[in-house]
């Protein structure tokens, strides 16, 4: 069943269960090594981490918990991928080791099949069919991690929050998580909580029966119903009235609604997805938003960085817009200038990857050459006459030390030491350019 066949590392004191692992795991070709503590694999793993696909370990182990042990091990140098089996009141414990770089978790008693599956899309391989198409929401580290967490997160039920300033692609998140997850080919609904009136959003989630209300001539399905087993995304979630919040926190409780005027329940078999670019849990409820629904929606999170916090990003986003505008339409466009790249990579992008989407449609649509000039992406800042388009070369060279110092304290952590060294530059130098450049926040206090 599973090509490539390699090993894997068990971590499970369970006799009867590890020795039906075992046997299963052996009949589909696996070599398994089997330890039944967690000091038996603290102190065999390492020697044999690159060596293993995969190591499924139980949270509950008679001298330690399988936390202590990943997080032995995820020390140690190319570190396996760890799959955690945990019973039903360890579910948050496991959700927090994913977060930690887990590639998932089962929740007993599973299906051996469904078992099998997760191995095979959890395991270390370079072939990973996913992997080959490469990233889809971007190249930066920070995009990437938050797109490695959506596929952790697509083979599980759990409601997912997606966070992040407008614009800056949540939705996109959301129908990605839908599309590789199991319930690609069910429906996605998706619902803006913030463009749809107060009056209308619960007929428009629940649906109504005819007769519900004055205008109501016939039953209308609403959302959640529409949905069936595929994905109900409520989009701006902060904005949603609280009376309706509470409506809402029964349906993901009780898994099923009653529409509108309506006194039948409807079963409800999607999975919700929220997102908002609000902060949602504040201390004392000031944010208008019920508590207890907060932490309902916000069982598996993921946040969204901005795209100025993700300079890497915006190359690839420049050049992924514009062949899709590009490909609609009849403009003989070669790519951008490098001083339109340049003055891309300077700006701030208050509006994010929507804003950058919106300029490179209008600049393929109303460039006259064959490269794509500043003045095409940024027709605001056209230089008035007489000042031929320059600025201070003292802010170009702010603007590219900005980036490199941004890149070196990304890589390493916030250590200006260390920064300083792939800077070429030193530590009292690096310093004084960090707090003339408002980056001073940026180093870890103990640098």
């Amino acid at each position: 069943m599973l090509p490539d066949r390699s090993r894997i590392g068990l971590v499970e004191d369970d006799p009867v269960m590890g020795g039906s692992i075992v046997q299963r795991l052996e009949l589909e070709g696996w070599a398994v090594t089997w330890w039944q503590s967690g000091r038996e694999a603290i102190a065999d793993i390492p020697a044999a981490a690159h060596a293993l696909d995969v190591v499924i370990c139980d949270i509950r182990l008679p001298d330690m918990s399988g936390e202590t042990v990943f997080n032995e091990l995820a020390r140690q140098p190319n570190a396996p991928p760890f799959l955690f089996v945990t019973g039903f009141g360890e579910v948050d414990q496991a959700v927090r080791l994913m977060r930690s770089g887990a590639v998932d978790f089962m929740t007993k008693p599973f299906e051996m099949d469904d078992f099998l599956k997760r191995i095979e899309s959890g395991r270390r391989t370079t072939s990973s069919g996913v992997r080959l198409k490469g990233y889809y929401l971007g190249e930066s580290p920070a995009i990437q991690h938050a797109e490695d967490l959506i596929h952790r997160y697509a083979n599980h039920d759990l409601p997912v929050l997606i966070t992040g300033e407008t614009g800056s692609g949540k939705e996109v998140a959301a129908r990605l998580l839908h599309q590789i997850s199991p319930r690609a080919a069910e429906p996605f609904m998706a619902v803006n909580c913030a463009a749809i009136p107060a009056e209308l959003l619960e007929s428009e989630i629940f649906g109504h029966e005819k007769g519900a209300f004055t205008g109501a001539g016939r039953r209308h399905l609403g959302y959640a119903e529409r949905a069936g087993k595929g994905t109900l995304f409520l989009d701006e979630i902060g904005d949603m009235p609280l009376p309706l919040q509470a409506k809402l926190l029964r349906l993901i409780e009780d898994r099923s609604l009653v529409r509108v005027g309506g006194e039948t329940l409807i079963p409800f078999r999607a999975r919700i997805v929220s997102a908002s670019h609000r902060e949602l849990a504040t201390r004392g409820g000031t944010s208008g938003f019920r508590e207890d629904l907060y932490f309902r929606i916000n069982v598996l999170p993921v946040e969204i960085p901005p795209l100025r916090q993700r300079p890497e990003d915006i190359a690839w986003l420049l050049d992924r817009f514009l062949a899709n505008a590009v490909s609609r339409s009849e403009t003989r466009i070669r790519g951008f200038s490098a001083l339109a790249e340049e003055a891309a990579l300077t700006y701030a992008w208050p509006g994010n990857v929507r804003e950058l989407r919106n300029r490179v449609d209008r600049a393929a649509a109303l460039s006259t050459s064959e490269w794509i000039m500043p003045g095409d992406l940024f027709p605001e800042h056209a230089a008035k006459a007489g000042s031929a388009g320059f600025v201070p070369l003292a802010d170009v060279r702010d603007a590219a030390e900005r980036r490199q110092i941004e890149r070196a304290l990304e890589e390493t952590g916030g250590q200006i030491a260390k920064a300083a060294g792939l800077l070429a530059v030193s530590r009292t130098t690096l310093w004084e350019k960090m707090t003339r450049l408002g980056l001073a926040e940026r180093a870890r206090s103990d640098s």
